[in-house]
């Protein structure tokens, strides 16, 4: 039952209600970290080092955090873009202000310490809101990338000429990435459902003088509509990223990536592509790697790979992106990232 049937019809009422509903989604989003620990560790009194406890646990926190990420970021972007058409939306970011709108959103995602399955609501309703494409996906690629999170621990382990080589290197793959797939215009590549706006299952042409109740439809709507449109990919893609989780290629890494190999950089981003983790996951191994000799960049490189690129969020995305479109984001930032490696062992050696 949508939540537009039970709003009060004065305005303070309405915000109490909504308010309400915001803490009851910020109570759910905290409960959830804290229930699987005490089910899988108290209740059940699993190992938490164990990798079939770490696989479980992260299966079930991540496909709560993430619905509840998507249900909420979806709700709110849909009742902000029903105030703004996408005709002005496309006006105020694209065109020449495009190159701005591509830093713009880089920066955002610099502030914004989501993996990268997180990133995915948030550039569904991006896109939604008829933002550019480029623009969104320089969003989607700096979110997970580049954090405080990453720089803080990157600062720690290896020191500010590191860390700051990282960030330039990162932010300038969002804004280059992003900038060049927007010139490719690939817009006829992203499946149709994200463009549309429905009200009451019927697709509209224009939001102009809907109340603040037929708003709050809208948005519980298109909650609805596309949660049930991802829900299979959703779980896959976590899926994948539990199995794989914790997965340490040590011996893998320094065999076939190591500083004798001209194309180790090439074959460290080969590595992490299918593995899933954020940056605080990933750089324990990167330090361990760091140890046994192996060249920075090559390291920075498998690192971006790994939270650029994971194989789950390339799932997710599918269930948006076609193939096509897909495959062209994929070549362009496994590219630059490959680059970036190269010219790191460079600088870095």
């Amino acid at each position: 039952m949508s939540i537009a049937t039970h709003l009060p019809t004065t305005r303070t009422g309405r915000g109490v209600t909504l308010a309400g509903v915001a803490g009851a989604w910020a109570l759910a989003y905290w409960v959830n970290g804290w229930l699987w620990d005490v089910l899988f560790y108290d209740v059940l009194g699993m190992d938490p080092g164990a990798r079939l406890t770490e696989t479980l646990h992260f299966f079930f926190y991540d496909t709560v955090k993430i619905a509840l990420l998507l249900s909420g970021i979806i709700f709110v972007i849909t009742i902000l873009r029903s105030y703004m058409s996408i005709e002005r939306t496309r006006a105020l970011l694209g065109g020449r202000r495009e190159g701005v709108g591509n830093v713009m959103a880089a920066g955002l995602g610099v502030v914004t310490p989501f993996c990268s399955c997180s990133a995915v609501p948030a550039f569904i309703g991006f896109v939604a809101a008829g933002v550019p494409l480029g623009v969104t996906l320089s969003f989607l690629i700096a979110s997970p990338l580049v954090n405080e999170i990453a720089i803080g621990l990157l600062l720690t382990l290896f020191g500010w000429q590191v860390t700051l080589a990282y960030v330039v290197a990162g932010v300038s793959i969002a804004i280059v990435a992003g900038w060049v797939l927007g010139r490719l215009k690939l817009e006829r590549y992203v499946e149709p459902f994200v463009f549309e706006t429905k009200l009451g299952g019927q697709v509209i042409d224009s939001t102009a003088g809907l109340t603040f109740a037929q708003r709050v439809q809208m948005g519980t709507e298109e909650v609805g509509t596309i949660l049930r449109r991802i829900w299979p990919y959703l779980l896959v893609g976590i899926g994948l990223g539990a199995v794989i989780h914790g997965w340490a290629p040590e011996d893998l890494f320094t065999q076939y990536a190591g500083a004798d190999n001209p194309l180790g950089v090439l074959v460290a981003v080969l590595i992490g592509i299918p593995l899933y983790s954020n940056a605080a996951g990933i750089l324990p191994l990167v330090e361990a790697l760091h140890d046994k000799g192996l060249p920075m960049g090559t390291l920075l490189a498998f690192m971006m790979a790994v939270v650029a690129l994971s194989l789950p969020e390339m799932v997710l995305l599918r269930r948006v992106l076609k193939p096509q479109l897909l495959a062209v984001y994929v070549a362009i930032v496994g590219a630059s990232i490959v680059a970036v490696g190269y010219l790191f062992n460079i600088l870095l050696a």
